[in-house]
């Protein structure tokens, strides 16, 4: 299989998260998540009764996995060595992730390139990407939006982050021309 074009986390930015306790993380993950449901309530509606079915998110160039529960607003962090119980797991660099919510690779492609890997419940994964492509999220934004006075600094922060590692961290605007 030929190598993913996507960045990998940087080495020393992995080994900074190795040590990091789930449970902090956990938490402001889920905070961001409860901010998404009330900020976009299509995606629960959109992904119907797959809102209930447990997804693994598993970035594969971090030290930690990632359970998503959209119907209750939840996205725990935990350490590889315990997965927990999940319905669907999808799996790949985190560069991949991040561009398909952001729109900038499609979610299809990433799929049958296997830059992304999925297994479990496929028909609730399908119906989780295309709920996320609907609502046209920005990482930036919505972190910025969570973030209170802090916002202004942050976005200058995740730019400048998203220059040295060349992760997607912001929704791109569309480049072709349209008219």
């Amino acid at each position: 299989m030929p190598r993913s074009h996507f960045p990998r986390v940087p080495p020393a930015l992995r080994l900074a998260a190795g040590p990091l306790p789930p449970a902090p993380l956990g938490a402001m993950l889920g905070l961001l998540v409860r901010h998404l449901a009330r900020e976009h309530p299509g995606i629960l509606r959109r992904m119907g009764p797959h809102a209930g079915r447990s997804f693994l998110i598993d970035p594969t160039d971090l030290p930690f996995l990632l359970l998503l529960r959209p119907a209750t607003g939840a996205l725990s962090a935990h350490r590889r060595t315990w997965p927990p119980a999940h319905d669907a797991r999808l799996a790949g660099p985190l560069a991949a992730f991040l561009a398909m919510l952001h729109g900038t690779e499609d979610g299809d492609a990433l799929f049958f390139s296997r830059d992304l890997t999925i297994e479990g419940d496929t028909e609730a994964v399908l119906a989780l990407r295309n709920a996320l492509d609907d609502a046209e999220i920005d990482l930036t934004e919505e972190l910025a939006t969570v973030s209170g006075p802090l916002a202004a600094p942050l976005r200058r922060t995740l730019a400048l982050a998203e220059r040295i590692t060349g992760l997607a961290l912001h929704r791109a605007e569309p480049t072709g021309d349209y008219t």
